[in-house]
């Protein structure tokens, strides 16, 4: 409640005595401050009280505040109720306080009433606390109000909260008008109120025309000057929301020192943001100290982080020491963390435990790992209900695993909706998968947008498949005359050249293809040769042809060797001819039947011809 003649009314008024002084040392300085101004109460006391048996109810009313501030009630007492019976309205406001401070609280509010209608809006903002307290919201509302309306930091404050809990739209006006008289709860609340607005309209987007986007810059800044107001003031949850601002914006100096500053304050959310800045900027010694003392104080996150870092340094009993006081802080966190630990040092059953407590608790990413975990225990009937969960909870991987799941089992359709969901949310290889079933169906144009979003993601499959897309809608190309500028790199040939550089060996052979095709017989053989040293049989065969070609057959042949060996029919057939015209009938022969088994038709028929013209000699 408040206390009317305080020492700033006393300072206004000249009734303070302020000590003074010759220089001193620091300490000294306190020291002899203290005395002084101890004295000057003193002094100030011995004159009040001289005055109020002079009968100045002014001195009797100040005096009696004095003794109310010092704690003494029983001295204060008569003084106050002498200086409210000769109608002094600071003086009927304090009784008031006294006696709610002895636990009178009605006979409190009676003198705070006769203040109150005597226009003193510290007794107004005192009544309406105290008839909200009392359930009288109507009574409330009036001397909240009446103090409000008189420019009472306190009583506007209380106005918008009572207005607030009641959902008053006109609760936002008065916690303005507080927080520009400086209260600093107010300034807070307000900052907070115009987060959440800015939060409303992102989700709700803006207007074509970009006047929500700017609305939103608007609303942002504001909310940041509030902050710094309440912050400024030693509003420590403040302070913890400017620093996220800040950080958010990338002025991490700024942002470390309000961290700070709300830290030093108790703030345990502060000093854990504070120790990943500190962690960010490479001094983990320090980001753990602050990280222990939000840990300390019961911050879950600040416990996880302790884990993470005891569990990068090997240290693994400490990190899981950590996990479960996470837990304990009700951080979910805690167990996904403990269950990952268990997993890599091979505690199957524990990881198993660990997950499904997360994931009971609703954490997305530790249902989807139970499911990982239940699947390749063979349980796939309990592993889609975790799916399922997760996805639906948001988590993308979720999404794409159900997919999978689906995809195995030949439903395609439902496979294909996980596949677009997860898709949308950004996820490179159901994107790639939407495109192939788009492919498939015959879409070319949503294929190609899907293969597009996939490739650009870093998936060479898909920057092979679009590629390969943008390649049949190429026209022939006419025969190029003698000095003619060789074209630039379409489109698909640089998608083509990005998944082979990204180790695709379809993409390397089509890629030397394309070099072959330009004359560039060096770079067509590397691009060959690391696609056949890879495992492509394609690769082999091309590079052998390019080799035969250069006079290189022994070479050649054997890139054909490793090309048949791994089922490529034309290789077989090219060794028979090989083998054939160095006059090895037998070895051709062998050639000869291997080509004619492994195909195509073609390539079978002329084998088969070959084959039995080297038998006929054979047996000649």
């Amino acid at each position: 409640m408040d206390v009317m003649g305080d020492k700033a009314t006393l300072f206004e008024t000249g009734r303070f005595v302020q000590p003074s002084g010759e220089e001193a040392t620091p300490d000294e300085s306190r020291d002899e401050t203290a005395e002084a101004v101890e004295t000057g109460e003193a002094v100030e006391e011995m004159s009040l009280r001289l005055a109020a048996e002079a009968g100045d109810v002014e001195a009797v009313s100040v005096l009696g505040a004095m003794l109310l501030r010092r704690g003494d009630l029983d001295g204060a007492e008569p003084h106050l109720r002498a200086a409210t019976a000769e109608g002094d309205r600071a003086a009927a406001n304090n009784l008031g306080v006294l006696l709610h401070q002895r636990g009178y609280p009605d006979e409190a509010a009676g003198w705070w009433r006769v203040a109150a209608v005597a226009g003193s809006a510290a007794a107004a903002h005192a009544l309406g606390r105290h008839r909200r307290e009392c359930g009288d919201e109507p009574a409330a509302e009036y001397w909240l109000r009446q103090s409000a309306e008189q420019g009472h930091a306190l009583g506007a404050y209380a106005l918008a909260d009572l207005l607030e809990h009641r959902g008053d739209p006109g609760a936002e006006q008065w916690m303005r008008a507080a927080a520009e008289r400086g209260h600093r709860e107010a300034a807070y609340r307000l900052a907070r109120a115009l987060d959440h607005q800015e939060c409303k309209g992102a989700r709700t987007g803006g207007d074509a025309d970009g006047c929500e986007h700017d609305n939103g810059v608007i609303v942002r800044a504001e909310a940041e000057q509030w902050y710094r107001q309440a912050a400024a003031r030693g509003h420590r949850r403040a302070a913890l929301h400017l620093g996220t601002i800040l950080e958010r914006r990338g002025d991490l100096k700024e942002a470390g020192r309000w961290y700070l500053t709300s830290a030093k304050d108790g703030e345990a959310r502060a000093a854990c943001a504070l120790g990943f800045l500190l962690r960010d900027a490479g001094d983990t010694e320090n980001a753990a100290i602050w990280w222990l003392r939000a840990a300390q104080e019961g911050d879950g996150n600040a416990a996880n982080a302790l884990g993470a870092l005891h569990a990068e340094r090997g240290q693994t009993q400490t990190a899981e020491r950590w996990y479960r006081a996470a837990m304990d802080a009700g951080d979910d966190n805690g167990a996904y963390n403990l269950a990952l630990l268990c997993a890599e040092q091979g505690r199957t059953v524990q990881a198993e435990q660990w997950y499904r407590r997360a994931a009971y608790a609703g954490h997305r990413e530790a249902a989807n790992a139970l499911a990982i975990l239940l699947l390749r225990g063979g349980d796939t009937a309990g592993a889609e209900p975790w799916f399922s969960k997760a996805a639906e909870a948001g988590s993308v991987d979720a999404a794409f695993n159900l997919g999978i799941l689906f995809a195995g089992r030949g439903e395609d359709a439902v496979a294909l909706r996980w596949y677009e969901r997860a898709a949308a949310a950004g996820h490179t290889e159901a994107a790639l998968q939407v495109g192939i079933a788009r492919l498939r169906d015959g879409d070319e144009r949503e294929a190609e947008r899907h293969l597009r979003c996939a490739a650009g993601g870093g998936s060479a499959e898909a920057a092979y498949r679009l590629a390969a897309v943008l390649d049949a809608r190429r026209p022939p190309q006419p025969a190029h005359e003698l000095g003619e500028t060789v074209h630039e790199k379409t489109e698909c040939e640089e998608w083509y050249e990005r998944a082979a550089t990204q180790g695709h060996r379809r993409a390397q052979v089509r890629v030397g293809m394309l070099a072959a095709a330009r004359g560039d017989v060096v770079e067509a053989a590397r691009w060959y040769r690391t696609a056949a040293e890879a495992g492509s049989r394609n690769g082999a065969f091309n590079l052998g042809l390019l080799l035969a070609r250069e006079g290189s057959e022994p070479e050649a042949a054997v890139w054909w060797t490793r090309a048949a060996d791994a089922g490529h029919g034309r290789a077989a057939l090219r060794l028979a001819l090989v083998y054939a015209r160095r006059g090895e009938l037998a070895e051709g022969q062998r050639w000869a039947d291997r080509a004619v088994s492994l195909g195509p038709a073609e390539v079978a028929e002329r084998a088969a011809r070959l084959r039995d013209a080297l038998r006929e000699e054979l047996s000649a």
